[in-house]
């Protein structure tokens, strides 16, 4: 019989490349959340000129209120119901008091059929690039709940479906980081939730590419660009700051949309707004809170304050210098130093020589 010689060194060796494995895979396993790669975003192209996008139907019940553009096509803008259309007169675009932005559809007049066209084929490119990315950070992680969880950027991917309940989900990281979501089947929130942005993370920097539909419950808060290859529906009091971008239809139920800030510019490797913006507040109509979003795009003494329709000042949200970035406020009226009763009341900012005034609406 052949003698064997095992070296001892050889079998130490081995031995701790084989437990530096194990302990890799369960530290991965254990703290998903560490992970840092760079993702790259997806190009919306001229997609991303829309707020809500749709190729066979846009429809709304109740007081919806809508920040941006929406387009449909190829369907027509008959396929356009609840909004109470009002046609320019240039038969390019029309409009409607529950959009603070414009409408356009495939059969409005010349150039806009060509630019919906377009449009459309660049947001199924963009789900196209989404869906494709490879090597993801994340794989079935949570098992598609994502409920109470805290998710860093990156590249994820689901087989199955995904969930979010009640006690929402927190999505955090700077301004540059990026999160693309992929979702084999349906994207599920639940009524009341909440998906929270955190230490600077950006709407515009979230991605949710949806193979089957999403459906956004009663009251909820979504947030981030939603890809889906069917179709998208917002339950009553749903809000939505990102985009709505289905390849079938969308459906409304009083609901807020706005669109998310736009940041282009790089300042200091961070990413930085292109211009002053102030946006509709979301929910609006609310109570007892509301969130007003705006961007500056260069550090500047900035003033928001909420008036009633008499001109007189009930709240002072904002009135310090801010360094360049988008921000969010929360305006509470439980936490009001004047009581205040149902009705219209306006909001001003003032970022040193830029002022805009919107309106929002609080019904008990």
């Amino acid at each position: 019989m052949k003698k064997v010689t095992i070296n001892p060194s050889t079998v130490i060796s081995r031995l701790t490349l084989f437990l530096g494995v194990m302990l890799a895979v369960i530290f991965l396993t254990a703290f998903p959340s560490m992970s840092q790669s760079s993702t790259a975003p997806v190009n919306l192209g001229t997609a991303g000129n829309y707020v809500i996008l749709a190729k066979t139907g846009l429809s709304t019940t109740g007081t919806t209120n809508v920040t941006g553009d929406i387009g449909l096509s190829p369907a027509a803008a008959t396929y356009i119901t609840g909004f109470g259309l009002i046609m320019d007169p240039s038969g390019t675009f029309s409009t409607s008091s529950l959009i603070t932005g414009n409408v356009y559809a495939s059969d409005y007049t010349s150039p806009t059929p060509t630019r919906m066209t377009t449009a459309v084929g660049d947001m199924q490119t963009a789900y196209t690039d989404a869906a494709g990315r490879t090597s993801p950070d994340y794989s079935e992680l949570y098992s598609g709940v994502l409920t109470g969880q805290t998710l860093l950027h990156g590249l994820y991917k689901w087989g199955t479906g995904v969930s979010i309940g009640a006690a929402g989900v927190t999505i955090s990281g700077k301004a540059t980081d990026i999160w693309i979501f992929q979702i084999a089947q349906n994207l599920t929130v639940a009524n009341g939730a909440i998906v929270t942005l955190s230490g600077g993370a950006l709407a515009s920097n979230v991605y949710w590419q949806v193979a089957g539909q999403v459906i956004i419950g009663t009251t909820s808060e979504m947030k981030g660009i939603i890809l889906c290859q069917t179709g998208i529906a917002m339950n009553t009091g749903a809000t939505l700051n990102g985009r709505a971008l289905a390849q079938t239809a969308v459906t409304l139920n009083a609901n807020s949309v706005i669109q998310p800030a736009t940041v282009t510019a790089v300042k200091n490797n961070l990413l930085v707004p292109e211009k002053f913006v102030l946006f509709q507040n979301y929910p609006n109509p609310f109570n007892p809170s509301t969130k007003i979003q705006y961007s500056i795009e260069k550090p500047v003494r900035v003033s928001l304050k909420v008036y009633n329709l008499l001109g007189k000042k009930v709240a002072t949200l904002v009135n310090s210098r801010q360094e360049a970035g988008s921000y969010t406020v929360t305006f509470n009226t439980n936490k009001s130093a004047v009581s205040l009763s149902s009705g219209v009341y306006f909001y001003r900012l003032e970022a040193g020589s830029f002022v805009s005034t919107k309106k929002l609406i609080l019904m008990k």
